[in-house]
């Protein structure tokens, strides 16, 4: 009889993966890229009906990251634990939720709170996404589910690219509260889909833990499952590592020197969190593997970069496109047809072959080549040069995250897939806010052309970082070494 998890041989007749799996993978996975990109074009029309500047209304781009930032890795660890339906149910219901309270709230704040929830609601989609498709390639024997890999990345590619021009369109119709309560039906299709397709699981058992107590019949069984379970959850590590990120991310959407201690307090939660994962028995995250897994942590490197270029362009460019060239929310959606075409052709040329460093400095030069443009558009520019921004963009757009998530596939421990999916996402959105930031202080009251060339070098640069550190990372050829070639 042949091993369920040996390789696949020619003629055999195991099934592939499960095609069931595919539609709540792919709409959990984009709810938060559809949220991202979608307020593009919503914040001015936010701020003129509540009366808020770009300085401000940035703050429903943070708002989600920080949450999201946060959220990813726990969710990822406990999706480690317990399967990904549980939290796959209870995070896309929240979505949900948010969606209800965005669409009636009051004022900016409120606003800026259903933000948080959208942040914490989207977080299970990914995490889970990866979890089934490591289990899927386990339970087949196919070890790099390619297919599946592929169209993950080029549905976030594809919502993240369309969301502005959707957003400009819900904008048109019914005004900016639509780009909220979009989620509502969304939501509701995610849970529905979850619901019906997404496998029962009980937690999986953790090669780290101790073996769990028998049960017992006595009135204190209880407590050693509920102290073992904790343990293996590792709760003060996560809550060290929230206030870490929470101190770093609130420094970094606002960055100014009286708010060292804010930097202060991160460091200390930083080395207080390492002392813990270093001497517990199941952190939450294993450091020791971590730090001794080199490639893994120069992908998490390149993705922070890479998301600084990315979001910087994604809000600081479709500002300007209305507040400093004129286009309407629609039309500035709509200028970004060209990246949405070319994003998805490449994600699916690209998505045929492993090699990632190829894909990493096409990605790395396409970024150049459009923060160089940038610099040379104007009030008066022709139209044309602004499609042309949004087509060089399409190139890295359509490369880096497929590479990047196809890097971290191949590079993490396969029992904590999800939990290092998850701490992408984190080093990613670490990389929107300092975008965020950079385009808030950029543009302080008004998107105007100066505020774009000076966000324009902020971008160059760290799309040079991006191109040194793949440059010079000898690891990269390894990444896919032992995958083959789309076998789902």
């Amino acid at each position: 009889m042949t091993d369920a998890k040996a390789g696949p041989e020619v003629g055999t007749d195991k099934p592939g993966f499960d095609r069931r799996l595919l539609p709540p993978m792919l709409l959990g996975s984009v709810l938060n890229p559809i949220n991202s990109t979608i307020i593009a074009v919503a914040l001015v029309p936010i701020g003129r009906a509540l009366g808020a500047p770009a300085s401000q209304t940035a703050w429903l781009v943070s708002a989600l990251y920080l949450a999201t930032s946060l959220g990813q890795p726990v969710v990822g660890r406990l999706i480690d634990v317990f399967g990904p339906r549980r939290l796959f149910l209870l995070s896309t219901g929240l979505v949900g939720v948010a969606g209800v309270v965005g669409a009636l709230a009051p004022d900016l704040g409120v606003l800026i709170g259903a933000r948080v929830l959208l942040g914490f609601g989207t977080c299970a989609g990914y995490p889970a996404a990866m979890a089934l498709v490591r289990s899927e390639a386990e339970r087949t024997g196919r070890d790099s589910p390619g297919g599946v890999l592929t169209a993950l990345a080029v549905a976030n590619q594809t919502i993240a690219v369309v969301g502005p021009l959707l957003g400009g369109l819900l904008i048109a119709v019914g005004g900016w509260r639509t780009t909220f309560a979009l989620n509502v039906p969304l939501a509701v299709a995610a849970v529905l889909l979850g619901l019906l397709r997404l496998p029962k699981a009980s937690p999986k058992a953790d090669p780290e833990a101790e073996p769990e107590a028998e049960p017992t019949t006595r009135p204190t069984g209880g407590t050693t499952r509920r102290g073992n379970l904790a343990a293996r959850l590792d709760l003060p590590g996560m809550g060290l590592f929230a206030a870490m990120l929470v101190s770093l991310l609130l420094f970094l959407m606002n960055l100014h020197l009286r708010d060292w201690y804010l930097l202060a307090l991160a460091a200390a939660a930083g080395a207080a969190f390492a002392v813990r994962e270093l001497r517990a028995a199941t952190p939450f995250i294993d450091l020791r593997v971590l730090g001794g897994n080199i490639p893994l942590l120069a992908t998490y490197g390149r993705a922070l970069v890479a998301y600084v270029v990315a979001y910087s362009f994604l809000y600081g460019f479709t500002q300007w496109t209305e507040e400093g060239f004129g286009l309407t929310p629609f039309h500035a959606g709509l200028a970004q047809i060209p990246m949405f075409l070319l994003a998805i052709g490449v994600s699916i040329v690209s998505g045929r072959s492993t090699s990632v460093r190829g894909k990493l400095l096409l990605g790395a030069v396409g970024q150049i080549v459009a923060c160089l443009v940038i610099l040379m558009l104007g009030g008066d520019s022709p139209l044309w040069m602004l499609l042309l921004v949004a087509l060089i963009f399409g190139v890295p757009q359509g490369l880096n995250n497929l590479a990047l998530q196809n890097s971290v596939y191949f590079q993490a421990d396969p029992e904590r897939t999800a939990s290092s999916a998850g701490l992408l996402r984190t080093f990613a959105y670490i990389g929107s806010m300092v975008a965020s930031s950079a385009t808030a202080a950029s543009f302080g009251q008004h998107a105007d052309t100066g505020g774009l060339h000076r966000l324009a070098w902020v971008m160059l640069g760290a799309g040079v970082l991006y191109l040194l550190l793949t440059l010079f990372d000898r690891t990269l050829g390894r990444a896919t070494a032992t995958g083959t070639r789309a076998s789902a």
